[in-house]
């Protein structure tokens, strides 16, 4: 059967680019290998899909090339898609960070998405078998559909109980394309040594700095039976790299000299009574236990006490590596920026084959960039079809 696009994958950025080429005249059919569209649409945001992200901006992306996302995301805006969201009646709320989400369910994202293919007569396929692609004479072959573009959009390894696989990367290669080695992101990170003691308060979350490098996110940490995880580790989990450490502020916005500040105010106080006030007990404790101060503040030297605030400022963790792809949310890496157009993800080699969305070595922040990019980069190609 002749199509003028066949797209492979039909998550977030499959099916934007199924629907803005569908609505443009064009015949498109869309193979998806799982028995359901949008498997992992649904279970984003605890089910209520952090769809966007209103501080969208390039900045806020991973990439070997940081400026490849510029053009595709300035032309189809967080604004853009909460618009269509507006259109399709769904309501939204903003939790924090500029992160929107449905009201309702996930689900609502799902049925837009749907909603807007069918506007576009377009033909979805679940529980395809893709196997080989061919390529011959200028046309795209994929079983008993052929067409004369391409569009890779089956994302990328992370979640594989989802049925994530590395089948993109592997047909990026078919094409002889470069692939940025992908690595699990926005995951959690794994404690050993010492450092186990922490996991002794799985479950105790803070709101802290995290630091990975030069990268610095305030947001809340969240101790598990493994390690480290919560919105800001997995913020700098895309960032750290195995080797180096993870630097947490604990008391993010004191200023220098506080503890000292306590003693002349509160003599007959201890360091663990201040965390105590500050943090969770258990945190506390566990953290004064570590400075071993057990002192009142009055027997503490002033030196003692700016020693013990600079180590809460910049507690410093050496993760012995990630929870892996299975927990990571994305990954970073993929397919090379550098084969593509950033203007309408189009392999620059190989005419008629494009890419999109996890697929791509693009990588937003947790908060709903991530979608932001599959959205900006469906409708690149979707246009360029």
């Amino acid at each position: 059967m002749q199509y003028d696009a066949i797209i492979l994958g039909a998550g977030a950025a499959g099916l934007m680019c199924a629907a803005r080429a569908g609505q443009r005249g064009k015949r498109v059919v869309v193979l998806e290998k799982s028995e359901a569209p949008g498997k992992k649409i649904l279970i984003s945001g605890g089910g209520r899909c952090n769809f966007t992200n209103l501080h969208t901006a390039p900045d806020r992306y991973l990439s070997a090339n940081p400026h490849f996302a510029k053009s595709a995301l300035a032309r189809y805006t967080a604004r853009d898609f909460l618009d269509l969201v507006e259109r399709h009646g769904i309501a939204w709320h903003e939790k924090t960070l500029g992160q929107l989400f449905c009201d309702g369910s996930a689900r609502q994202i799902v049925d837009l998405l749907l909603d807007e293919c069918a506007r576009g007569s377009v033909e979805i396929r679940c529980g395809a078998d893709v196997g080989a692609v061919d390529h011959a004479d200028g046309s795209f072959r994929v079983g008993d559909v052929a067409a004369p573009a391409l569009v890779i959009a089956t994302g990328g390894p992370s979640i594989p109980k989802m049925g994530a696989t590395g089948f993109a990367y592997d047909l990026a290669r078919r094409f002889g394309l470069k692939v940025v080695e992908p690595r699990p992101a926005l995951v959690p990170l794994t404690l050993g040594g010492e450092e186990v003691l922490f996991c002794e308060i799985s479950g105790v979350s803070a709101p802290v700095t995290a630091s990975a490098g030069k990268t610095r996110f305030a947001e809340a940490a969240l101790f598990t039976h493994r390690g480290l995880s919560g919105p800001a580790i997995l913020q700098v989990s895309s960032y750290w790299r195995p080797g180096e450490p993870v630097v947490i502020d604990f008391l993010p916005g004191r200023s220098a000299g506080w503890l000292v500040e306590a003693k002349r105010a509160s003599p007959r106080a201890t360091l663990r009574s201040l965390l105590r006030g500050a943090l969770s007990a258990r945190l506390a404790d566990i953290l004064a236990d570590r400075l071993t101060l057990p002192a009142e503040l009055a027997n503490l030297s002033d030196k003692a006490l700016r020693e013990a605030e600079m180590r809460l400022a910049a507690w410093t963790f050496h993760p012995t590596g990630t929870e892996g792809l299975a927990k990571a949310e994305v990954t970073v890496g993929g397919i090379s920026t550098a084969e593509l157009s950033s203007q309408t993800m189009a392999v620059k080699r190989v005419p008629g084959l494009f890419a999109i969305g996890e697929a791509v070595d693009v990588t937003g922040w947790l908060g709903g960039y991530n979608f932001q990019w599959a959205w900006a980069s469906g409708v690149a190609a979707g246009e360029a079809i």
